[in-house]
């Protein structure tokens, strides 16, 4: 598919019943859209208008499990790249749950992915005062074992959540994503990199091209990937400079 140019700082709204918008998304200046940010990203989400993205993708730099596990070689070895990224409370995630949940269109996807640990534990405290619903389960197997001290972990967890009103038909186009998505990340560029093809496959699903895709938390930018091989516009950031792909 040929990639449309996109246009900086306009949306232009095409599908069901979304305005057509045709102001700038940012109050300010503080970042540029199709591009790479060095941003924090709850002042990203302040700069945003409401009901101007109709996706997002969130992905906490969680420390739950890493405390609750009580790992001794933490910073030795292949924890070294985790922990020298900012850690996030839950105070904080809940922050960005409410910002995201102002900024999404009615009956926008919040696509937050989680792990085994706070899958068992509960995420539903963050979801206060927003409008967010838990619509669906994807599980990613990453096709590598990783930590744990009875089973090992190959799996990460992609809660789906939709702002209200909450609806399938005709917002979700896609009937060929299955609940389980093995994917092997192969050029890992970033300590928490996700899966290209399966982000790529859910923007594919709930949005239109030149619709504005959000991820606060950007890491390896590999939501600004499927962006940009779907013809959506990309905003976002991250704390750390990435090498662009």
């Amino acid at each position: 598919m040929e990639i449309p140019v996109l246009p900086k700082n306009i949306f232009s709204a095409v599908r069901n019943e979304k305005p057509v918008l045709t102001t700038p998304i940012l109050s300010s200046a503080i970042a540029r859209v199709n591009d790479y940010n060095i941003l924090d990203g709850l002042s990203l989400l302040a700069n945003l208008h409401d009901g101007v993205i109709t996706a997002a993708f969130f992905d906490p730099q969680y420390r739950g499990v890493m405390d609750k596990m009580k790992y001794g070689n933490e910073g030795e070895s292949r924890q070294k790249a985790r922990i020298a990224l900012s850690q996030m409370s839950n105070e904080m995630i809940r922050q960005f749950i409410i910002e995201i949940d102002r900024v999404l269109i009615k009956s926008g996807h919040l696509f937050l992915w989680i792990d085994k640990f706070h899958l068992c534990e509960g995420t539903n405290s963050w979801f206060k005062e927003t409008s967010l619903a838990v619509v669906d389960l994807i599980t990613w197997d990453k096709g590598k074992m990783g930590m744990g001290y009875r089973t090992r972990r190959k799996s990460e967890y992609l809660l789906v959540l939709q702002k209200a009103p909450n609806r399938a038909k005709g917002v979700w186009l896609r009937h060929d994503i299955p609940d389980v998505w093995t994917e092997k990340i192969v050029d890992k560029r970033h300590p928490h990199q996700k899966p290209a093809l399966l982000q790529r496959s859910l923007i594919d699903s709930v949005s239109a091209e030149n619709d504005f895709i959000l991820d606060p938390c950007s890491g390896s930018y590999s939501v600004f990937e499927a962006c940009r091989l779907t013809g959506r516009n990309f905003i976002g950031c991250d704390l750390r400079p990435v090498e662009a792909p």
